[in-house]
């Protein structure tokens, strides 16, 4: 029986997807063993429900634009075709039902890891599941108080994030450095984040 593909799922709206982003799922493929990892754009966070969100498909096409020249890197809208909100659990299941010849590890933040028992069905995931926690700035986990098949990965810290991209843009700021290019090129031809 064939090994199965060591599939990474990092999730987010990626509203926009940035360097931080992109530096950490580099990481993880080259140095947590992963064949590839998927960036599951997500419609409606159960958590950010009054977050105003860019278009589904253009923050698709941010991700695709970002992640074209890496081949590990793969943009999926699986999320937009299931009911919303999108609960990770139902994704994964219909995720493992979809691709059986694929081993989902899912990946989190510290922060998410600390109200992970907020979530829906935390103890399934648990059981069912490989995660990969990257750290967080504030949010501290101990490695020893984890459960079997959670692991904490040591990624390089980068503070950044989607929202202080979108206030920067709104202000005027010229952020580009903090973006992958294509991303930036699709931001200023639709006139994204103008307005908070």
């Amino acid at each position: 029986m064939a090994e199965k593909i060591r599939t990474g799922l990092l999730g987010g709206t990626f509203n926009p997807i940035h360097i931080g982003h992109l530096a950490l799922a580099n990481y993880l493929c080259e140095y947590e063993n992963l064949d590839e990892l998927w960036f599951l754009v997500t419609p409606l966070n159960p958590f950010k429900r009054n977050l105003k969100l860019a278009d589904d498909q253009i923050r698709l096409q941010m991700v695709q634009a970002a992640i074209a020249d890496y081949n590990k890197f793969h943009a999926s809208d699986f999320e937009f075709h299931l009911p919303k909100p999108s609960y990770t659990i139902h994704t994964l299941h219909k995720l493992s039902e979809s691709f059986p010849e694929r081993e989902f590890i899912l990946i989190i933040g510290s922060d998410n890891w600390q109200v992970f028992n907020q979530w829906k069905s935390p103890e399934e995931i648990i059981q069912k599941y490989q995660i990969l926690i990257y750290p967080r700035p504030n949010y501290e986990i101990s490695p020893e108080t984890l459960p079997h098949h959670v692991k904490m990965v040591h990624t390089p810290l980068l503070e950044i994030s989607s929202s202080f991209i979108r206030e920067s843009i709104a202000k005027g700021k010229d952020i580009r450095y903090f973006l992958h290019p294509e991303t930036y090129r699709i931001i200023r031809e639709n006139l994204l984040y103008r307005e908070l």
